[in-house]
């Protein structure tokens, strides 16, 4: 999987919106074999996404290719929108629009395997990943939470409390008590790191009204240098598996992104124990990139 002179297919897509300049923005570099950490992180900052993937050769029986996964800050294990862009790039650079069905992939991650399917319908695309079974961790008081949110403790919901649960990356679920305290999040992430001292921690403030399935939510990632994220498959995995737990509640539909103008809509479900994360994928461009090979 590697390009001959250095170039390499990459795409540019939309992840979790049927429209352009909507949704998280990831690119995504084909045939990566070959690009030593330090190119990847200078790319991932060149190009100044909240995460940049890289596919190469699998190094592991059953996995179709790698997923390496760089934010602006160093790579992570595993994350939602980059995990449903690589595999309709992968699909679109293995025959274009495939199967009818859909392309049913095995990616590798340092998460572990996990499978994801592209599917090509009706002129659009989307994508979805079955994450690794939640692991729910430590419960904090929901004032200490509002403190690392910019908020009053009369902000925070005042039933459920604040809770990491994690299915592949940790997310620190923190429910608020209305659209009006999500819109005034504003992270302190000094008072985060009081919490929990993970580099790749998500702070995910989300409203959700008693009986209804779809939930508001805002994503600040400690590793993403202050750039809110537009749409967290990652997270929205953990929060259908917490709202299962605490509410028995199995899927739900996730509004993230509408505060900073990029409006993105998550299916999140639980099947088979495990939590799977929809959405659709638009594609914005394709080309070739020239990046230097690892040297020795």
């Amino acid at each position: 999987m590697s390009g001959p002179g250095g170039g390499r297919p990459w795409y540019w897509l939309d992840v979790f919106s049927d429209t352009p300049l909507a949704g998280n923005g990831l690119a995504v570099v084909l045939e990566a074999d070959g690009l030593s950490p330090e190119t990847m992180l200078r790319f991932a900052r060149e190009v100044g996404l909240s995460e940049t993937t890289f596919v190469q050769s699998p190094t592991v029986g059953g996995a179709d290719y790698v997923n390496r996964i760089w934010t602006v800050s160093g790579e992570i294990p595993f994350a939602g929108h980059p995990s449903l862009g690589t595999a309709v790039a992968v699909a679109l650079r293995a025959g274009g629009t495939g199967p009818p069905g859909g392309r049913v992939f095995r990616q590798q991650t340092g998460a572990g395997l996990q499978r994801v399917e592209a599917r090509f319908d009706e002129g659009a695309w989307s994508a979805s990943v079955e994450q690794e079974p939640a692991s729910f961790g430590e419960v904090f008081e929901s004032g200490r939470v509002a403190a690392a949110l910019g908020l009053e403790p009369s902000s925070m919901d005042r039933e459920l409390s604040c809770q990491i649960v994690s299915t592949g990356l940790p997310a620190l679920l923190a429910p608020v008590a209305d659209l009006d305290a999500l819109a005034a999040c504003e992270p302190d992430f000094e008072a985060l790191a009081t919490l929990d001292d993970s580099p790749a921690l998500n702070l995910y403030a989300f409203v959700h009204e008693r009986g209804s399935r779809t939930v508001r939510a805002r994503c600040f990632g400690a590793d993403l240098s202050g750039i809110e994220d537009p749409a967290t498959g990652s997270a929205a995995g953990p929060l259908v598996a917490w709202l299962q737990d605490c509410l028995d509640i199995d899927r739900i539909v996730v509004e993230q992104g509408v505060e900073m103008g990029r409006p993105s809509r998550i299916e999140a479900r639980m099947e088979s124990g495990r939590s799977l994360v929809s959405g659709a994928v638009t594609v914005l461009g394709e080309g070739t990139v020239y990046l230097p090979e690892e040297e020795g």
